[in-house]
């Protein structure tokens, strides 16, 4: 079984996958200075309720976009599951080119959405991840990754219109019945969700021109289904993009060898 790890900079998604289908998948705020027997502990209690056993794990493949969270992961896999991670990184084999300037500064995030996106539904693809920042990652018809867009991301807008502002609220994220807001936080909801709808539009548009041709656009993240519903710009919508490409990913890549002793942090 591949124990997958996607850590973000909000939260640590962690999932297992038999083979055939994900068994769980479970999430923790991220923090960098969490230990590695923290994140045991608390995986190790969720297994139980799913008829998993630490043992039961073959592989480990880790993708993030936190470098200090990443030694504790490492130790994670190493001392709890018996094995040696496959980090996720530009140098290893993704089946695509990876066409911008400097490859090694794409997150591996990005790279992991292209890859599952490409191989589920084919491209050229736009591929738009509603995380700590929104992002709009383009790939071509043979799959290779073509760059994108890094805009901040919903909550992170919110926060800061919060605390810039001395007399806005913090506000929660929906969907607004009417464009006009008449009262201070329904015109706050309205600038979020509709001024994200327009961001949105306005970028896919500006890069199916920029590439021209026709191209799905596929969302991921928590967010992805809310503002969906709003544009009929996003085809689709898949929550599990990112752990997928880690599953692709390890399929396509030998697994390390642990080295006991050996520090290759």
């Amino acid at each position: 079984m591949l124990l997958a790890v996607d850590a973000g900079n909000t939260n640590v998604v962690v999932a297992v996958h038999d083979g055939i289908e994900w068994r769980g998948r479970w999430r923790i705020a991220t923090r960098a200075d969490r230990t590695s027997d923290e994140y045991a502990v608390w995986l190790l209690t969720l297994f139980q309720h799913t008829g998993l056993k630490a043992t039961d794990i073959t592989r480990c493949a880790i993708g993030t976009v936190v470098p200090a969270a990443l030694y504790n992961l490492r130790r994670l896999s190493r001392e709890w599951f018996d094995c040696e991670p496959l980090i996720a990184r530009a140098p290893l084999d993704w089946g695509f080119e990876i066409k911008v300037d400097q490859p090694e500064e794409v997150g591996a995030d990005r790279l992991l959405n292209s890859l599952a996106a490409h191989t589920k539904y084919r491209g050229p693809l736009v591929v738009i991840d509603f995380g700590t920042a929104t992002t709009f990652d383009v790939v071509d018809g043979d799959g290779a990754y073509l760059g994108g867009v890094i805009a901040p991301g919903i909550n992170l807008s919110i926060e800061a219109l919060h605390r810039a502002a001395a007399r806005l609220p913090r506000i929660g994220i929906g969907r607004p019945q009417a464009v006009i807001g008449r009262s201070t936080v329904p015109a706050m909801q309205s600038g979020i969700y509709w001024g994200y709808i327009g961001m949105i539009e306005g970028i896919v548009a500006r890069i199916r021109a920029e590439y021209d041709a026709p191209m799905k656009v596929v969302a991921t993240g928590g967010l992805a289904p809310l503002f969906a519903e709003g544009t009929n710009v996003i085809e689709l919508s898949d929550p599990d993009i990112t752990l997928e490409g880690l599953r692709l990913l390890a399929e396509r890549n030998r697994a390390p060898i642990l080295s006991r002793g050996v520090n290759r942090d």
